[in-house]
């Protein structure tokens, strides 16, 4: 049932609402598109269903598990170890140099950076319960202390001054509350950074000003829960020089993006076939395609997109 449900989700016949048992919830309204390139609008008219009311935890265990199984354990994002470990290869790591990862979820891009490559890493992840569940897969992972696992605030982000050779930093700033905000958690970062050190950042850029008064822009900074539009490209450029940065790469990894998520959606459609899933697992599974539905819609119509940074440290930040 859940693997048609999706499939039909996919294919823009079914609202989220037919999984609700509130007849609140059974009202008529226009779905989805499909999710393939080629299918994906140039613009949108109609507000995606909404979702029975999500708890107020970010990440309770349902979803943390229904994520999970679309990216695989540790990840909450495409690509999964493939993708973690192509944007740390270029920083050179090895078993002489530390690593600080802001956005580590729950555990993935930590331990594989510190099995495969050897890096000594602190991770830092702002959900609690996502950095819990990273810390008790620890010993799983058998690296000691390779591999530490912590939380940060975004109102007032903090990290040991100077502790790490490199950084990597994967959409930080999804969590600013403003944007002068912004600065403030890259400073961070780049502060624990010792001085010629490497930052590679990966963050969510808005080609103009979001409109937060368009239906689907809304919901989908809801789900992702952003408070505010993501930045400009140039913004962030000037923001790593300042920075103390020395930007060699600013390179567009939106397709990528993008297809790693069709093809991981497309395989939990086809493994879905006879499997018996529960009410609460599928709601949370419903929840996460349409998140990513909204994604890779405002991915498509250019009003966003997905970047990587790659600054070489020049001199102290000032």
């Amino acid at each position: 049932m859940l693997r048609t449900n999706i499939q039909n989700w996919f294919n823009g016949r079914l609202s989220a609402s037919a999984l609700s048992d509130d007849p609140a919830d059974a009202r008529t309204t226009t779905p989805p598109p499909p999710v393939t390139p080629a299918a994906l609008p140039a613009a949108a008219s109609t507000p995606p269903t909404a979702l029975p009311q999500a708890p107020k935890q970010a990440w309770p265990a349902a979803r943390i598990q229904a994520v999970e199984s679309v990216w695989g354990e540790g990840f909450l994002n495409p690509g999964g170890a493939e993708e973690i470990l192509r944007l740390a290869r270029p920083l050179g790591l090895s078993d002489a140099v530390s690593l600080v990862v802001v956005g580590v979820g729950t555990g993935g891009p930590a331990y594989t950076i510190a099995d495969e490559l050897g890096a000594w890493v602190s991770g830092f992840e702002v959900d609690p319960n996502l950095a819990a569940l990273a810390t008790l897969r620890g010993p799983k992972a058998k690296l000691g202390r390779r591999a530490t696992i912590a939380t940060w605030q975004p109102s007032a982000p903090h990290f040991r001054p100077n502790a790490s050779t490199h950084g990597l930093a994967l959409e930080p700033l999804r969590f600013a509350m403003e944007a002068p905000r912004r600065e403030t958690m890259l400073a961070a970062i780049a502060a624990a950074i010792k001085p010629r050190g490497q930052l590679m950042l990966v963050e969510a850029v808005a080609k103009r000003p979001l409109d937060v008064k368009d239906p689907i822009v809304a919901r989908w900074l809801r789900l992702e829960h952003r408070p505010i539009g993501p930045p400009d490209e140039a913004t962030l450029t000037r923001l790593m020089g300042k920075l103390g940065f020395d930007v060699r790469v600013v390179e567009d990894i939106s397709e990528r993006h993008t297809q790693q998520t069709l093809l991981a959606w497309n395989e939990v459609v086809n493994n879905l076939r006879g499997k018996p899933v529960n009410r609460t697992e599928a709601l949370a599974l419903i929840g996460e395609v349409e998140l990513w539905l909204l994604r890779l819609r405002l991915l498509r119509t250019g009003d966003i997109r997905l970047l990587r940074w790659h600054g070489i440290g020049k001199k102290a930040p000032g």
